[in-house]
């Protein structure tokens, strides 16, 4: 699709936000954290209820940024500091391709997919960064029993521009934890409004830390809800993405913004920091709908329709509508999974272009989903609890049974039959366009080997 002016893009990505937190997706003041700003945008945009992502942080991202399941790209897992990790230099990222079409780029918070380099965020399309290369709970890491920094790489807060070498700008510890989606949040306003006076179509990626363990509020928040430190955390996230919205109103670009709000997995399971999926079961690392499903919000005034839908998305198909929409080119020499939902967001038709989607947790195939069913190939309902592979697949149907509780191969067992189609289809195009080793080096080239 290509628009007199291109439109511009604010994508926020929460992080380890549970299908059931915000007031929206039926949690806010039930728990104990009201979130106004974020209900609000819901109530401007459209809703979904089946927005689809991967396994844990960095294959979610990894999809996001690429349009391609992670199987395909070897990002299936975190790593730690100074082992090849994240997307390799031959993927093409959402920002290299929106830049490519003339967009100011800028990431303002966690990478997650590559931190040295080459693999950074500046050097993968990428105008500037301030953020985290890694994770979150690195915060905790310099006052941890026993740390010694001769052996561990201390996290830092890293900040680049494009052509230049990354800098470091301070450690990354859990005072900076405290402290740091409040400066994120106000270099991504800056940055809207930068860009906004200068009339320069813009990509704004807001990945914040929120609400990944350890889950502790800035201090202008602690004590806000009376609840606790997650439902002040809660409270302060709700706040940054008001304090977007906010500044896209300020700059006079609301109608001419495609402002989205998502989260990267399902709930963080553990405690003291467990959050909730509110109907489904599991947290991420699972293959439980409570992984799978995660917030969505899409607005774009004039041109979304305001509403909620149970239609199904996928985090790849945020890569393949977002370029549409920006009049870029999508990559057409290797295999992309995101369908662009254009025509469903615009109300040209009534349903999504997606049926379903095939699901791993590293290279493991646990689950197919398609329409209504969901087919576990491995059970496992909480993360470390031990994978039961299956004799028979259990097949639930996910609108019947929310809770994935009553196996319906008896009854409905006729959807094995397009699922397994759907499944051969997939697995034949991995084998007929290799995918990326995880860990793989950047001169790694399909097809051939090092002498």
């Amino acid at each position: 699709m290509h628009l007199a002016k291109p439109v511009n893009i604010v994508l926020i990505l929460a992080d380890n936000l549970g299908w059931g937190e915000l007031g929206c997706y039926g949690g806010g003041a039930l728990r104990g954290a009201p979130t106004p700003r974020i209900d609000a945008l819901a109530e401007q945009g459209l809703r979904f209820l089946n927005f689809n992502v991967e396994s844990d942080c960095v294959p979610t991202r990894s999809a996001l940024m690429t349009g391609r399941h992670p199987i395909r790209t070897g990002a299936l897992q975190s790593v730690p500091a100074g082992m090849p990790q994240g997307i390799h230099p031959s993927e093409v990222t959402l920002a290299q391709a929106l830049s490519n079409a003339g967009y100011a780029t800028a990431i303002y918070g966690k990478w997650h997919l590559g931190d040295r380099a080459g693999r950074f965020p500046h050097d993968r399309g990428f105008d500037h960064w301030y953020g985290i290369s890694r994770t979150t709970n690195e915060s905790m890491f310099t006052e941890s029993l026993g740390f010694d920094p001769a052996v561990v790489d201390i996290p830092y807060v890293e900040a680049g521009d494009r052509g230049e070498a990354v800098r470091k700008v301070a450690p990354y510890d859990l005072e900076m934890r405290r402290r740091i989606d409040g400066d994120l949040t106000r270099m991504a306003c800056e940055f809207v409004l930068k860009n906004g006076s200068a009339g320069k179509p813009f990509f704004l990626y807001l990945p914040l830390t929120q609400m990944h363990f350890p889950t502790i509020p800035h201090r202008d928040f602690i004590g806000r809800t009376g609840a606790g430190d997650f439902a002040d955390s809660m409270v302060e996230m709700d706040h940054r993405v008001g304090e977007v919205i906010d500044t896209v109103a300020k700059a006079g670009l609301e109608q001419e913004t495609l402002f989205i709000f998502a989260s990267d997995n399902g709930p963080e399971f553990r405690r003291p920091w467990r959050g909730t999926a509110g109907p489904w079961s599991g947290t991420y690392h699972t293959a439980m709908e409570g992984a799978l499903r995660v917030p969505l919000i899409v607005r774009w005034p004039g041109r979304v329709k305001p509403g909620v839908t149970n239609e199904m998305a996928h985090v790849t198909d945020l890569f393949t509508t977002l370029l549409a929409n920006a009049g870029a080119k999508v990559p057409d020499d290797r295999p992309i999974d995101g369908l662009d939902l254009t025509p469903f967001l615009m109300g040209e038709t009534e349903k999504s272009p997606r049926e379903g989607f095939v699901y791993y947790i590293k290279d493991q195939l646990r689950a197919l989903k398609w329409r209504n069913w969901k087919m576990h190939m491995l059970w496992e309902t909480e993360p470390n609890t031990g994978v039961v592979h299956l004799e028979v697949p259990y097949l639930f149907n996910v609108v019947q049974d929310p809770k994935e509780e009553t196996d319906v191969n008896s009854t409905q067992g006729w959807v094995r039959g397009p699922m397994r189609k759907m499944q051969a289809a997939f697995q034949e195009s991995l084998a007929k366009h290799p995918r990326v080793p995880p860990g793989a080096a950047d001169d790694w080239v399909a097809g051939k080997s090092k002498a």
